[in-house]
């Protein structure tokens, strides 16, 4: 795919001063030899390219800043959430093909999609949205779901700000957590909290890109092992999913069906979904849907034919190739294992990553966060000790080396 792109079209990368997924952009970007300019908002390593200073949280005048100092540019890509909504305003200034900016913010309320999906028929669990911080009124909200509920905080991700609750009283309790860690966040004061029915049955993740035929599916990940609260922190995805064929076209079909009810018209999106086999048949039911691909370092444990990567799909895909390439499957299983934080204090150790990298399988291991830092679990945390990497003959394969390999890693927190 790299060789299909035209000699040094200018891209410019929107990169947050947090985020897993610079150094794989720039490395794409090199390989596809693109002429790369680079908004942040933070000093980070960003290879010496053209860094123009922005503000997400005002994508406006960010906006205006941008178009002003880039000059033409073929395609503008966001990096990671906090850069989409500015995206999508210099790509309208630009006159470039983009998302609406509407349908940016529908992806990244929790809330709105709910509204949205509830509007358009797409399956998802009951919900109700609470505005305030009225114990009462979250009590009646959690009853009127049922039992057990999720308490969701609707503007944060990487199931930060996510609680089960199997009476009212908890209910109470995690919406009064989940306010605290919205305030830590340095989110609004009257940022509402969303409670949803808990649906049980086994969770996937679609990955892929929204085009004119429907979503082109890059990757359907498996949740082996996922959690039933009271966080909900993810740790194994595998790839492929061993969904029977019907289920799995109908999860991909909601999919594709939900980023429409958001009005996102193009580039990738990364689902959530649970099976729900209560009734004759299994139902797959929509939890959430980002304007983005895969997050943190997840996109690593892909290969597609060719040795191509997931961050070129998306930057060849902002530059107007056709996104169909990217339904072609990855070249074998393949997994990763995302190392939740099991306690807070300060990191002092992680010990045994040569035994865990020599496992048979193992492709990577990568620890994130550096010794020394303090550290949060969920639903506080928001971020990972580290990413394990394997790729295998079989799923099977996969799922033993990445359990394996976690199993030799020794974390000290102090």
């Amino acid at each position: 795919m790299s060789g299909a792109v035209s000699a040094g079209p200018r891209v410019l990368l929107l990169v947050p001063a947090r985020t897993y997924r610079a150094t794989d952009f720039l490395l794409a970007a090199t390989r596809m030899g693109l002429d790369l300019l680079i908004g942040s908002d933070g000093a980070l390593p960003l290879g010496g390219h053209p860094v123009i200073p922005v503000n997400p949280g005002d994508p406006d005048r960010s906006a205006s800043v941008v178009t002003a100092r880039c000059g033409s540019v073929s395609a503008v890509v966001a990096a990671d959430t906090p850069m989409l909504e500015l995206a999508a305003a210099v790509s309208a200034r630009l006159g470039l093909p983009h998302n609406p900016v509407e349908a940016v913010r529908n992806a990244a309320d929790k809330a709105r999609q709910r509204q949205r999906w509830a509007a358009d028929g797409i399956p998802q669990p009951r919900f109700e949205i609470v505005y305030g911080a009225s114990d009462e009124t979250t009590r009646r909200a959690a009853e009127s779901v049922g039992f057990p509920c999720v308490v969701k905080a609707v503007s944060l991700s990487a199931s930060q700000g996510v609680l089960r609750a199997d009476d009212p009283a908890a209910a109470v309790i995690a919406a009064s957590r989940i306010r605290q860690v919205l305030t830590a966040a340095g989110r609004p004061d009257d940022e509402p909290v969303l409670i949803e029915e808990y649906l049980p049955g086994p969770e996937i993740s679609i990955d892929g890109f929204v085009t004119d035929d429907g979503l082109a599916v890059t990757a359907v990940f498996d949740k082996p092992g996922a959690p039933d609260g009271p966080t909900f922190e993810e740790t194994l995805l595998v790839t492929p999913s061993r969904l029977p064929g019907p289920v799995l076209a109908s999860a991909v079909a909601t999919a594709g069906q939900a980023a429409r009810a958001l009005g996102l018209i193009r580039g990738p999106v990364h689902a959530e979904l649970r099976i729900d086999g209560r009734g004759t048949q299994p139902r797959p039911a929509m939890l959430e849907l980002a304007a983005r691909s895969i997050g943190g370092l997840c996109s690593r444990a892909l290969r597609f034919p060719g040795g191509q990567t997931l961050e070129e799909f998306i930057l060849a895909s902002a530059l107007g190739q056709p996104a169909s390439a990217a339904s072609h499957a990855p070249d074998q299983a393949a997994g990763v294992y995302m190392l939740p934080v099991p306690r807070a204090g300060v990191l002092r150790a992680v010990e045994g990553r040569d035994s865990a990298a020599a496992v048979p399988g193992i492709t990577g291991l990568t620890i994130t966060i550096p010794v020394g830092q303090p550290v949060r679990p969920l639903p506080d945390g928001d971020r990972y000790l580290g990413f394990i990497f394997a790729a295998a003959d079989t799923r099977h394969e996969v799922e033993h080396a990445l359990m394996t390999a976690r199993d030799q890693l020794r974390v000290t927190i102090q």
